[in-house]
């Protein structure tokens, strides 16, 4: 029987969900699986602002990769945890009976943006200052609610929310030491 635990570090765009999970995997030698990873151009519904007028159904977002990947490593791993980022916790229906602990990163919305902000600029192509302007004119009509209501999904299946504005080491300690004390 294998007893890995499957963690989601779950959050808005921004919120240090990548890096995070990065580092738990480093620190308790686990593998990881990137949402990003395993997306494609039908994972998100086609307009995005009426899914959000529509309810914002989470479990409309499809990553069948990512889930593939994910069963993949929990028959063929004996570590005793897997990290996932996984921006909707146990939200989406095909995630949900294989996720075991959901831990979000609950950022203030100004942080994430400038972290969004921040990883455009730090990776400038040609049309680095067009994507940023197109991302933000998005943020202001729609993408800012979306992330706000997908955030307050999770927050209600969540083991573990993490609010605090603190540096990604405080954060990822803080993680290890609840995971240490609290997940079986």
């Amino acid at each position: 029987m294998n007893n890995t635990k499957v963690v989601a570090i779950s959050g808005a765009s921004g919120s240090g969900k990548t890096t995070i999970v990065k580092k738990l995997a480093r620190e308790f030698d686990c593998p990881f699986l990137l949402f990003d990873d395993h997306t494609d151009k039908s994972t998100y519904p086609k307009n995005m602002k009426s899914w959000l007028k529509n309810g914002a159904n989470v479990s409309l977002i499809k990553t069948p990769k990512f889930v593939i990947s994910l069963e993949s490593l929990l028959s063929n791993n004996s570590s005793r945890y897997i990290f996932i980022e996984e921006p909707f916790g146990k939200e989406r229906d095909s995630m949900s009976s294989l996720v075991d602990y959901v831990v979000l990163l609950n950022q203030p919305m100004e942080l994430c943006l400038a972290r969004v902000i921040k990883r455009h600029t730090e990776q400038p192509n040609i049309n680095s200052a067009l994507s940023i302007s197109n991302y933000l004119d998005k943020y202001e009509d729609h993408v800012r609610e979306i992330y706000i209501s997908t955030v307050r999904q999770v927050r209600n299946n969540s083991d573990l929310v993490f609010d605090q504005v603190a540096s990604i080491n405080d954060t990822t300690s803080y993680i290890g030491n609840w995971l240490k004390a609290n997940a079986n």
